[in-house]
């Protein structure tokens, strides 16, 4: 339980009903039809665009002040470098090819290159990738810490008060409350540290009072260690979140532009965040819980009003990418799963915008099932960077070489073996890491073959990929 001034209180009460407030207001602006629900109308202009992707992706704060407390500057490279490569690499290659479709959703895309069924499968596999469950977490321990409350409560009334205007008002609202939260979250970490630099002093400091690894790049973790986190980081490339600006933004280059800036404000935030982390772990090198190292570096250095800031900095954080992936996950639910089993051959053009009723309602009806699966999720695994290791291992392998390739017409297969493929890569990864789980040697998990669950799913996902383009040049050739 931290300390807070009734300003500070204030302050952040005025917070949360201000984001509810953004999140209405957009709502008012809502039009008819499925295109504005989903995507709000296909109009994101670049500071927009900018302002919803940056917020979104870096939910993880509580994770990355626990990373950063315990190996130091390798959460720079953990969670920094590899996500600006394949960030990088997805405006280069893929925003404009994305908006270019028209589509509305991966499995969409699954769908036109490939077949229903694995659309279907793709729309599983994404619900699983996209539940907030770590940023449910992540917001309830915040809540319970400055609360006091036991965490199932935090956990059901902050995920209510962060998805509540979602229902109303779709995407449109879920890009508005980012633009705010966006502002918040880095007002925060940009006045934290100038009250950290006069309490204790400049990077001497930190040199003098942190072990001298986490001045190092892997912050003394094993290099397969952080590789498997630079294969999870290929999760930008099938990441619904980008997919989904790509396709709202107002043309292609506006996605490519916008993917690019955020790369910057990216750079900036990680600076930011890992500069705190050090400081929380020279000054508090006994700190029983380190996912608790941001809060407990603000007791120590920050005045009233300062603090409040501080804390609605690191809630915007969490919050904008909990809305915004709990929306994913609900119109993957309405319109790629519950869509396409209901909707018969005749009246599947509802994908294309006809039949809006049918997709919105059950996108809204979504949001309640997300919420709860999320919420389950979360206080069944209740370890942040588990929760993204889990899902990242599990998943990736499963869609990353269909749903990258489907955008390629020279390296698509046929359906049914990239079907094959999906399921498999998916398949190969979870059964290693159950297996792994259940047999530990000093604590240690002793996964199939003897390396990270990822590597054997991607590399069964790929054989059956290359197996279907040998095949599909034989059949083109007879």
């Amino acid at each position: 339980m931290i300390s807070l001034s009734t300003l500070d209180s204030l302050l952040i009460g005025v917070y949360f009903v201000a984001v509810v407030y953004v999140g209405f207001r957009a709502a008012r602006r809502q039009k008819s039809g499925t295109d504005d629900f989903l995507l709000a109308g296909r109009t994101l202009t670049l500071p927009m665009f900018v302002a919803t992707l940056v917020s979104t992706w870096y939910g993880g704060i509580l994770g990355v002040g626990e990373f950063s407390y315990n190996f130091g500057i390798s959460n720079w490279v953990v969670f920094g470098l590899p996500y600006y490569f394949f960030a990088l690499l997805f405006a280069l290659v893929l925003a404009k090819r994305i908006r270019a479709t028209n589509l509305t959703t991966i499995p969409d895309k699954l769908e036109a290159s490939y077949d229903r069924k694995t659309a279907l499968l793709g729309g599983v596999l994404t619900f699983i990738l996209v539940t907030p469950a770590a940023y449910v977490l992540m917001l309830g321990i915040l809540v319970q810490l400055m609360l006091g409350l036991d965490l199932a409560t935090s956990i059901l009334l902050t995920t209510f008060v962060t998805v509540c205007y979602l229902y109303a008002g779709g995407f449109r609202s879920d890009v508005w409350a980012n633009a705010f939260e966006f502002v918040m979250m880095f007002l925060g970490f940009a006045i934290i540290l100038p009250f950290a630099y006069t309490t204790f002093g400049g990077f001497d400091f930190i040199e003098a009072h942190v072990p001298s690894l986490h001045l190092t790049w892997h912050g003394g973790n094993t290099w397969q260690y952080i590789t498997v986190w630079f294969f999870i980081a290929l999760w930008t490339l099938v990441d619904p979140a980008f997919h989904q600006r790509c396709y709202a933004a107002k043309d292609g280059p506006t996605a490519q532009r916008g993917i690019l800036v955020s790369i910057l404000f990216w750079f900036c935030f990680d600076f930011m965040t890992s500069l705190t982390g050090l400081y929380a772990r020279a000054a508090l090198p006994e700190l029983e819980k380190p996912l608790f190292a941001y809060p407990m570096l603000a007791e120590l250095t920050l005045p009233t009003i300062a603090k409040g800031l501080f804390y609605i900095g690191m809630l915007a954080t969490i919050m904008s990418s909990l809305s915004s992936l709990m929306f994913i996950s609900a119109t993957t639910i309405g319109k790629d799963i519950v869509g396409r089993l209901r909707l018969d051959a005749g009246v599947r053009a509802a994908h294309a915008g006809s039949d809006h009723g049918t997709i919105n309602r059950w996108t809204k009806i979504g949001l309640v099932i997300s919420s709860a699966f999320a919420v389950t999720l979360a206080l069944a695994i209740p370890s942040v960077v588990s929760l993204w290791y889990t899902i990242g291992t599990c998943i990736i392998p499963g869609l990353l070489v269909p749903v990258v390739a489907g955008y390629f017409e020279r390296l698509r297969i046929s359906a049914s073996y990239a079907f094959a493929a999906m399921l498999s890569g998916w398949l190969t990864s979870t059964v290693s890491l159950i297996v792994g789980t259940l047999n530990t040697i000093n604590g240690v998990p002793e996964y199939l073959f003897g390396i990270e669950p990822m590597y054997p799913g991607l590399i069964v996902a790929l054989s059956i990929w290359g197996a279907g383009r040998v095949w599909g040049r034989r059949e083109r050739t007879h």
